[in-house]
């Protein structure tokens, strides 16, 4: 038969088992709570950090495009690079709370959310420069093709100046030539010899012209000895044919389109001498007729 003192401890040892069994399945329970709370936080964080580096990532993206930024965006973006490296900073602490996941969670959403405006800004302008950049080879193309129309027309313009400037110089007609002997009292003899002869006398007439100026117009004369010799004086230059010449005389005439005969001497400064003399008349910039001699 058990006695009261051996019933009292038999007591006190089972209260004692059931406080320990109760203290262990607090701790059991606790530590199994602490367990899954440390698994979710390191998930979270994890999770975080693979936001954060996809919205840098994203960032990274836009900035490629390679669209010159405003003041405004170039600040947005240097505070956007600054809140990223901060939240990967935090986020490699192996000690955060509740409440630091909380914090990171709130900024990766607010930062998110600004990464994505930012974005959009971006993708406007660069729609806005390629809009414009569209514009812009479109006024160089128009422009180009507006300076080659320019360029053609002044071209046929100016070769259209050209037929008519050479449509309106003066043609002469029905040149000729005699050559004569001055006599002491002024007379003028014609004669065939080169040992007689001291001037040369052309005679022609202008063909009718219906684009030529009835005005004065200056006509040059260059004279070419037996052996294909110019003479002229090295000063006297004009310009005809496209290209510059020397001139052995020169005299003005008034044109009026009336058939009118007209007379030009040249007196040579030296000697004649046997052969034929050959003659070109010039006028408005062009050859206007040509003409010879032969002298016995």
């Amino acid at each position: 038969m058990v006695n009261k003192g051996d019933r009292n401890k038999i007591y006190f040892l089972i209260v004692v088992i059931l406080a320990l069994l109760g203290t262990n399945a607090y701790l059991y329970l606790k530590d199994r709570h602490q367990s899954q709370r440390f698994v979710t936080v390191n998930t979270e964080k994890d999770r975080l950090k693979l936001e954060v580096e996809k919205i840098e990532a994203e960032l990274d993206k836009v900035n490629a495009l390679n669209v010159t930024l405003t003041d405004k965006l170039q600040e947005e973006q240097k505070l956007a690079r600054a809140k990223i490296a901060e939240l990967k900073l935090a986020l490699q602490n192996g000690k955060l709370t509740q409440g630091d996941l909380n914090t990171a969670q709130k900024e990766v959403k607010e930062l998110r959310e600004f990464v994505k405006n930012y974005s959009d800004e971006i993708i406007r302008l660069e729609k806005e420069n390629a809009y414009l950049r569209t514009q812009r080879d479109s006024l160089k193309k128009f422009a180009y093709t507006a300076t080659q129309k320019a360029g053609d027309l002044e071209k046929k313009n100016t070769e259209l100046e050209a037929k008519v400037k050479t449509g309106a110089a003066l043609k002469a007609g029905n040149v000729s030539i005699a050559a004569y002997k001055v006599k002491n009292n002024g007379n003028n003899i014609e004669v065939i010899r080169a040992s007689t002869a001291k001037k040369l006398t052309i005679n022609f007439n202008i063909a009718s012209n219906a684009l030529a100026a009835k005005d004065y117009h200056k006509i040059y004369l260059r004279v070419f000895d037996p052996a294909g010799n110019l003479i002229a004086d090295g000063e006297n230059l004009f310009e005809a044919d496209g290209e510059q010449m020397q001139y052995t005389s020169s005299t003005s005439i008034s044109y009026n389109d009336d058939n009118t005969v007209y007379k030009m001497d040249w007196i040579n400064p030296n000697p004649f001498i046997k052969g034929t003399y050959s003659i070109i008349l010039y006028a408005d910039g062009f050859t206007m007729g040509k003409a010879a001699i032969e002298l016995k």
